[in-house]
């Protein structure tokens, strides 16, 4: 029986939303994002991050770029391994392995068996209609978070999320909710 873990997505979910994001300095944390992955963290939930990179595979940015956007993030989220893997799909569209993309669930699937999590007992939380597919997908509870969903994907997530979230703080209170009722 595998453990509960929360998969996020980063762009407009965990930060702010620059096109092909290289440089840590751009590097802004959306509002409550600290405090509710300060909770989560505690609460000993496996936190995945996973991503569409696509920059990398158009060669707008290069992986180590990513990776240094992540360990900023991580900075200014003020701690150092909060999560336990960062799952990044590289490719652009068409690109071969391109099938790893969200909303494909390939991403979670592959962090569930590295690290023994059960899909079922777990959650994706996102901003975009194919963070929602691939929770769905892999069989996870799904979190809209509603601060940067785009227009024209608004209707058609909220219809499939498991729960519409206004911020994170709801986001993680509905988290930690639910997960004390699978143990």
């Amino acid at each position: 029986m595998g453990k509960t873990a929360v998969f996020l997505d980063r762009d407009d979910t965990l930060i702010e939303n620059v096109p092909y994001l290289g440089d840590p300095e751009k590097v802004t944390l959306l509002p409550g994002v600290s405090s509710a992955i300060a909770e989560l963290h505690r609460s000993k939930l496996p936190l995945i991050v996973i991503s569409n990179q696509s920059g990398v595979g158009r060669g707008l940015i290069t992986k180590e770029e990513v990776r240094s956007v992540d360990a900023r993030m991580e900075e200014l989220l003020g701690g150092d391994k909060l999560f336990t893997h960062y799952g990044h799909c590289y490719a652009a569209p068409g690109d071969p392995y391109d099938d790893r993309r969200k909303p494909s669930p390939k991403m979670l699937q592959e962090a569930a068996v590295a690290f023994d999590i059960d899909l079922k007992k777990s959650f994706m939380v996102g901003n975009r209609w194919s963070d929602i597919q691939a929770g769905n997908a892999a069989g996870c509870k799904t979190i809209l978070l509603n601060l940067r969903v785009p227009p024209e994907e608004l209707e058609r997530s909220v219809q499939i999320a498991s729960f519409t979230a206004r911020d994170w703080s709801s986001a993680k209170d509905w988290i930690l909710e639910q997960s004390e009722k699978m143990k």
